[in-house]
């Protein structure tokens, strides 16, 4: 099932937008380099196995993690599945990476992924708030738990993929 276009109206500043999503940012130490977990960032056919809620990849598109290119992908559970996208606006590896993921009919929402090197691996850590729709009448009192509680098994996903990664063979499954 492919979704309507989003309701018209001014975007919020993408500034205000990540300041919001900073204030939700969940922390995980990974045992893995920054460049590992960017590998599993740019491998955008394995988005559904780290992030929550993602259920399958309809598409990559050929840019793909360059800003501007998108993930076709699907959430929800099989047979309730609602197709949308997930758009890379800032890439800059191996230390942050934002992206616009879209989910209506609840809305939009950026995502604020940095990356900070440590002698053991690194630490990443993930914001994310609601930037349009539905979403965004949700109280924050109620939308902020939620979103770190999801966000932290999605941390918890990405660094086992990341410490999974074998030197010289690149992300498993490829």
């Amino acid at each position: 099932m492919t979704n309507p276009a989003p309701p018209t109206g001014a975007p919020t500043d993408l500034a205000e937008q990540l300041e919001r999503a900073a204030a939700n940012a969940v922390r995980r130490d990974v045992a893995a380099s920054p460049e590992r977990v960017f590998e599993v960032i740019a491998s955008g056919w394995l988005y559904p196995v780290w992030v929550v809620g993602a259920a399958r990849m309809r598409d990559v598109d050929p840019q793909w993690p360059a800003p501007g290119a998108k993930l076709h992908h699907s959430f929800g559970i099989w047979p309730a599945l609602i197709n949308d996208e997930t758009e890379m606006l800032v890439y800059d590896p191996p230390r942050r990476a934002v992206l616009q993921a879209r989910g209506w009919p609840a809305g939009e929402a950026v995502v604020d992924l940095r990356v900070i090197p440590t002698d053991s691996g690194c630490v990443v850590e993930l914001g994310e708030d609601a930037s349009e729709g539905p979403g965004r009448l949700v109280p924050v009192v109620l939308r902020r738990p939620a979103v770190r509680l999801r966000n932290t098994e999605t941390l918890r996903r990405l660094a086992f993929i990341a410490e999974g990664i074998v030197p010289g063979h690149g992300v498993p499954g490829q």
